[in-house]
């Protein structure tokens, strides 16, 4: 009972981070413009993302452009877009392998070792799901502070890291922690013992005694 409820908890923290990723892969929070310097003009908000960069106006107007070329791009945001579209089919995958390996489904219950081998699976796809949203996220914003720190990148155009960033860490976080708790549940081995081969028992005397 203590593995299964191990299992579930594993499975809801690692589907809660896959639910994460997606969240985080379409805010267009990803980096935000920081408000550093003299002369600053705090009545706009200005951010990128993935796939957009959008100012907000102090009047509540947002104005979004999606990035129209894909080869126009930087080296860093594609590999970012690849590894956490990369990273939410793996949990995707991750999902329905685990959910088959449950204790509380009724799927290949007549081979239990086979079932649990499947939630294993599962964890280890989240597993690496979770690593594709780490490094991403990591990547991106390592990006951020050089470009921050650069002494060629004018003041007026630094930025800093946004709200998508934080959550794309935390969900990197929890399909990590559900993808271990999920490995947890591999199946032990079972020392076998040979079968104790019977004694012959010993034929009843017929109380006679041949000379």
């Amino acid at each position: 009972m203590a593995n299964a409820g191990l299992q579930l908890l594993g499975f809801i923290l690692a589907s809660l981070g896959w639910i994460g990723s997606i969240v985080s892969t379409a805010l267009p929070q990803w980096k935000i413009y920081s408000y550093a310097g003299d002369n600053i003009v705090t009545a706009q908000a200005i951010y990128e993302g993935l796939w957009m960069s959008c100012v907000s106006q102090s009047t509540g107007q947002i104005q979004c452009k999606v990035f129209d070329s894909l080869l126009n791009l930087n080296s860093t945001l594609q590999a970012t877009r690849a590894l956490m579209v990369i990273g939410i089919l793996l949990g995707l995958i991750a999902i329905f392998v685990s959910t088959v390996g449950m204790k509380c489904m009724k799927c290949l219950e007549e081979d239990e070792v086979q079932k649990m081998w499947m939630a294993v699976i599962g964890g280890v796809i989240f597993l690496v799901s979770g690593l594709a949203t780490l490094v991403a996220t990591a990547w991106y914003g390592n990006r951020i502070v050089q470009e921050f720190y650069d002494p060629m990148t004018p003041v007026n155009a630094r930025y800093e890291f946004g709200q998508a960033l934080f959550t794309g860490w935390a969900a990197a976080s929890l399909c990590l922690l559900g993808g271990a708790l999920l490995s947890c549940s591999c199946p032990r081995k079972t020392t076998s013992y040979p079968t104790p081969r019977p004694y012959p028992k010993p034929t009843p005397s017929s109380g006679k005694d041949y000379v």
